[in-house]
């Protein structure tokens, strides 16, 4: 399933890395996290891990802010 994260209150991009590489260290987690946009694709194996995702940031950032997260829709167009 994939998840859109979206977050507030990191310092630098270093930190966006370092969670990102963090977060891919998870059993069934695979993120991309863009400091700029504010944002963590996710794609995982299933809806728990969601919590250990933001378990996770809020442990290695504790002044960064979780949002919303939403499900991804991709529409298709014909």
């Amino acid at each position: 399933m994939e998840k859109i994260v979206k977050f507030k209150g990191l310092c630098c991009a270093n930190c966006a890395a370092k969670i990102e590489r963090k977060l891919n260290k998870i059993k069934g987690v695979e993120a991309t996290m863009s400091f700029v946009a504010g944002k963590i694709l996710l794609e995982l194996d299933n809806e728990d891990l969601l919590e250990k995702v933001i378990e996770l940031c809020k442990k290695e950032e504790p002044e960064m802010e979780i949002l919303l997260w939403f499900q991804k829709r991709i529409r298709l167009l014909s």
